[in-house]
């Protein structure tokens, strides 16, 4: 650094000189600054390097920085004489002693001096301090006094709680006689208003009964309850037996119950409105004892319900139950279900465990039967009389508890019979579907179906389901017309070209689905989709195995027949993939985790079901795809094995000394190409006949694909051309083996681009043939950068002569094929 001038040492010492000066400039202060002096002039450099530096030119701000000092100094002297008050200046022997901290006097001044603020709130805490510990002591005698005077009074609190006992009891015994004369008095009530035939005041206080019931419910007077059910049944029985004696006599002149199709009008010709006021007041009545009825039934069902708590309940139970039925429409079932037990229990032949169908039938009947009188004459009543039921279905609903006990006694009893197994659950499915279409019975009430989803018997119906489709499978693939299509004579019908096996294993498939479609529990229906699944596996292997055994010939009907049915299946199932019902099972699946539908399938494979990108079969299509892949290679490579054979002559044929096209009359096919053409055609026909369109399509296209190859390999690049057989060539290729394929296409040639386009190169006139050849010779040999030089891209000429397929170097291998050039 360089050194400071004179006038800048001078400002510099000034500085310093008045960083020094204490900030109250008295004798004592200036000792006490003194004593420290070592520090501050540390401080002193450390804050001149900061605010200075090295740099000279920034000493004239020395006297800015001079001034803002003074300013904080007159500051801080504001600050000590507002805080610290008159006080006098301490004394040096009271601020400066040898061994205390030394500050200056300034300081030191401003910190003896207490602020007012400061001294206010000392004293105020003083105060609160004293506050405190006067109450502390007050709680402490308070406390003492009020455990002296408890100590007092627990005699007096024990006398008085034992008192206090025994007015419990004795207001408990007081309630629970009071409760006994109520019901005592309900009681006698009832049975006043029986005797003066005031039946709705009797089934109100029955009522009143059932109400007292539900709040003694939760009481310990388990005595008092009994009592209280047992006077409760006692007049329900004899008030509901009262009503239903009265109903049934009535019902009896409506001609209830209707058995067979009514044939004449409900209504009866004498007294008919009478018997419907009647009609109307009993089922008015019957209503109003409902809840005292659904009272006694639950405690009936209850006490004959013995079973261990943890022995959950049987399947067979039919939900219905949850809800008890309409009190007349139980009345108006006891003559349906003394004939359904009459008929179809005990020792009748009516009961017959191989005809299920005829107690289902019968139930059916009296359903539609019973509509009419439901509709006209009790639907009414309740609409009137504001309860939210319908009478239809309550009807269907007690028919059907007598249907659920029937079936669930005979499918116990079937588990080892497979044939009549088999027939109960076909007629059971087919009772729930005439049951919700016919009658209109809603979807979401039980029916019958949810008695097939026991284990047991859901297990049964897997075991026989497999069971029965192998066998059908084994009678399908060995019947005589297996492999032949039932639609073979209906040209519009017969596209898939599907064998009879595989159409009759697709029907089994799709009657499987509609039996279990209908199953309420997405569990239960992704059983049975895996059982699909596995039967599809099943069927893939036998016809692989079939497909060894002719592969011998792959150009037999029957191996074009397994072709067939791997395609036909294969379409089926990818339909199957995007059917609602079976996207419906692929979210259940995902959402349960059925192992039996997703087991084996990784993260990624399960995420993609989730997301509907996948289906439930594509493990399956990718097997079936497989397959179809090898038998379509098989049967082109035993075709081309054929062509190839018969193209050798042509392949051989004297291609270089044919006479120019100008030197014949006509053009005609060469001798050598007819076998080849023949073969060609002639498998072209038969694949025709016997694959489906979509394998046809495939097959043609692989066929001239193939073809097309051997040609330009063993024929075009095998010879030398001149003039006439360039041309010879051209015209057995575009006049008579394009034309083959153009049956099925409308440009035959884009299927044979390596052909087409060496018969372009080989037919150039000879000086478009000489400027291609050294335009490729230039650019093989030089790497000329064709952009830069402005003149014509290889590739870009070629396109103008129609050639796509062909690179450069092979162009130029088929010019030297040439044998017209100039000077040869």
């Amino acid at each position: 650094m360089a050194a400071p001038t004179a006038a800048a040492e001078q400002t510099m010492k000034k500085v310093t000189d008045n960083l020094l000066d204490p900030v109250y400039p008295t004798s004592q202060g200036s000792e006490c600054f003194s004593a420290d002096s070592g520090t501050q002039q540390d401080y002193l450099v450390d804050f001149l390097e900061k605010e200075v530096g090295s740099d000279l030119k920034s000493l004239k701000n020395v006297g800015d920085l001079l001034e803002k000092l003074r300013e904080e100094n007159s500051v801080l002297e504001e600050q000590t004489r507002l805080f610290g008050g008159d006080s006098p200046a301490p004394q040096p022997a009271e601020t400066c002693t040898r061994g205390e901290d030394v500050q200056t006097g300034g300081v030191l001044t401003v910190s003896s001096s207490v602020p007012p603020k400061v001294s206010a709130a000392l004293s105020a805490a003083e105060e609160a301090a004293c506050s405190l510990e006067d109450l502390l002591q007050r709680e402490r005698f308070i406390s003492n006094k009020l455990h002296q005077h408890l100590q007092t009074a627990q005699p007096w609190m024990d006398n008085l709680g034992q008192t206090l006992n025994q007015v419990d009891t004795i207001e408990r015994h007081v309630k629970y006689l009071r409760c006994l004369q109520h019901i005592e008095e309900l009681s006698a009530a009832v049975q006043q208003f029986l005797m003066t035939s005031s039946v709705w005041e009797a089934i109100r206080s029955v009522d009143n009964m059932a109400a007292l019931d539900a709040g003694l419910n939760r009481s310990g007077c388990c005595h008092l309850q009994d009592f209280l059910r047992e006077t409760l049944h006692f007049w329900h029985k004899i008030i509901k037996d009262r009503l239903a004696s009265d109903f049934e006599k009535v019902l009896t002149q409506l001609h209830w119950p209707i058995i067979s199709p009514p044939t004449q009008s409900l209504t009866p010709t004498a007294n008919g409105q009478e018997i419907n006021s009647q009609l109307e007041l009993l089922v008015t009545q019957l209503l109003a004892l409902q809840t005292s009825d659904d009272l006694v039934s639950q405690r009936a069902l209850a006490s004959c319900q013995v079973a261990p708590p943890n022995q959950p309940a049987s399947p067979a139970t039919p939900p219905s139950q949850a809800t008890p039925l309409c009190l007349p429409i139980q009345i108006m079932l006891l003559p349906l279900s003394r004939r359904f037990k009459y008929h179809f229990y005990g020792n009748r032949q009516t009961n017959s465990l191989s005809k299920p169908e005829w107690y289902l039938t019968q139930v059916l009947m009296w359903m539609g039967n019973s509509s009419t009188f439901m509709e006209e004459k009790i639907q009414p009543i309740l609409d009137r009389a504001g309860a939210p039921i319908s009478a239809m279905v309550e009807l269907c609903r007690g028919l059907l508890s007598l249907v659920q006990e029937k079936v669930a006694s005979d499918a116990s009893r079937l588990l080892y019979d497979d044939v009549l197994f088999c027939h109960l659950v076909e007629e059971v499915l087919q009772f729930e579907k005439e049951l919700r279409s016919n009658q209109s019975y809603h979807a979401a009430l039980p029916g019958l179906l949810h008695l097939l989803l026991e284990d047991a018997i859901l297990q049964k119906w897997l075991t026989v389901e497999k069971k029965m489709a192998v066998e059908k499978m084994d009678a399908m693939l060995s019947a005589e017309g297996a492999w032949s299509s039932q639609y073979k004579d209906i040209s519009d019908m017969d596209e898939m070209k599907a064998p009879d096996c595989a159409e009759t294993f697709m029907t089994l498939l799709q009657v499987i689905t509609e039996r279990y479609r209908a199953l309420p529990c997405p569990s239960a229906q992704l059983k049975f989709l895996g059982l699909q699944r596995e039967l599809v596996d099943d069927f893939r292997i036998r016809l692989t195995q079939v497909m060894k055994e002719e592969s011998r010939c792959p150009l037999g009907a029957r191996y074009c027949a397994i072709l067939n049915a791997v395609n036909y299946i294969s379409t089926i199932l990818g339909d199957w993939g995007d059917n609602v019902f079976f996207l419906q099972l692929q979210q259940a699946a995902v959402s349960l985790g059925e192992e039996v539908v997703l087991g084996g399938l990784g993260v990624m494979e399960v995420g993609r079901l989730a997301s509907l990108e996948g289906s439930l079969f594509e493990g399956l299509l990718a097997l079936l795809d497989r397959l179809k892949g090898d038998m379509m290679g098989r049967l082109l490579e035993w075709t081309m094995r054929e062509i190839t054979e018969k193209a050798k002559p042509y392949g051989q044929d004297r291609w270089l000394s044919l006479p120019p096209q100008q030197d014949q009359s006509t053009m005609t096919l060469s001798s050598s190409a007819c076998p080849m053409m023949l073969c060609v055609r002639d498998r072209l026909l038969n694949l025709h006949q016997v694959l489906s369109l979509s394998l046809f399509q495939l097959a043609w296209q692989g066929l001239a694909e193939r073809l097309d190859t051997i040609l330009y390999q063993d024929v075009i690049l095998s010879n030398h051309f001149s003039e006439g057989g360039a041309a010879q060539l051209q015209f057995d290729m575009t006049r008579n083996l394009f034309p083959l394929f153009g049956h099925y296409c409308k440009r035959p040639e884009n299927f044979f681009k390596h052909v087409k386009e060496a018969c372009i190169i080989l037919c150039l006139n000879v000086g478009s043939a000489i400027l291609l050849r050294n335009l490729l010779k230039e650019s093989e040999e030089e790497g000329t950068d064709w952009a830069s030089a402005g003149d014509p891209r290889p590739e870009s000429a070629l396109n103008e002569l129609g050639v796509y397929c062909l690179a450069a170097c092979d162009v130029l291998i088929l010019l030297n094929l040439r044998a017209s050039w100039p000077g040869l």
